[in-house]
Order: C-alpha cells, then sequence, then structure tokens
C-alpha cells in the first residue's frame, strides 16, 4: 500500500480526524488508498502552537510526549492533489475546495505547494510500527 511518512503532530491530526489536506510541495498522481505514517520526528514547538494544541486537547493529547512514533496510524483515501493559489480570498485560503475550522492552521497553504484533499479515515485499532522513508513508498501491512 502507498504510504506517506509525516512528521509529528501533523500524522496524529490526520488520525484523529482534524487535519483532511496534507501540504506538500509536491504533487502526486496517486489516487486511492494511502497510509499515514508518522515519522520518528515531533516538531515539538508547533506542539505548543494554539491551534494544533487544543486539537490535541480535545482528543485527550496532552503533551508532545503523548504521540506515537514510528508507526503507522490510519488508512485514508487520496482524493485529489490541489495546487495552492496564488491568491487568498478574504475568507481564507481557496482552491477547490474552502478550508473548515483550524485546518488552515495545519498545513503550509504558501503560493505553489499542493493540499492533498484525504478522505475515508480508518484509524487503525493499534499503531503498527514501520520504519519510514521519503516520498511515498510501499507499506506490507503484513510485517
Amino acid at each position: 500500500m502507498k504510504t506517506i511518512t509525516i512528521k509529528q503532530p501533523w500524522a496524529t491530526l490526520i488520525a484523529l480526524g482534524e487535519k483532511k489536506f496534507e501540504t506538500r510541495s509536491w504533487q502526486t498522481k496517486h489516487r486511492g488508498p494511502l497510509a499515514i505514517h508518522a515519522g520518528k520526528q515531533i516538531d515539538k514547538e508547533s506542539c505548543d502552537y494554539l491551534p494544533i494544541k487544543q486539537a490535541l486537547h480535545k482528543h485527550g493529547i496532552e503533551s508532545y510526549k503523548d504521540l506515537p512514533t514510528a508507526v503507522v496510524l490510519a488508512v485514508v483515501d487520496l482524493i485529489d492533489c490541489h495546487k495552492v493559489p496564488n491568491e487568498i480570498s478574504p475568507a481564507g485560503v481557496e482552491f477547490e475546495k474552502k478550508l473548515e475550522g483550524d485546518e488552515v492552521y495545519f498545513g503550509d497553504f504558501d503560493e505553489g505547494r499542493y493540499a492533498w484533499e484525504l478522505a475515508n479515515l480508518q484509524v487503525l485499532p493499534e499503531p503498527i510500527p514501520a520504519k519510514g522513508q521519503l516520498s511515498l513508498w510501499e507499506w506490507n501491512n503484513e510485517t
């Protein structure tokens, strides 16, 4: 299964259903199932950023120390890959979709980046240990 490694706390925000767009500097033609792998790194400073901190607290995560690392957390469907435009509307960031809630704080929506639209979240019953890789990679969920 195609998999993407995402630094914490963003991988957990996806697994909690709080983050519906993963932003990247590159696009992908892949559509369909995508496993979400939490990398080994945690951006501790971002965990203290109020919108992220509040979203995590809402789900009982009080500290960056509570975030799992080096595990696959969930599977989503990658349904589209939107290029972020160079113009931002008065209502906020818009590309074919309007961002809702705190989503705008959970990604880098700078001009020229790509917003990967995620849907159909399926959280794994237990995180599965796995080594991450750069770019999209194949994960064999039987290991």
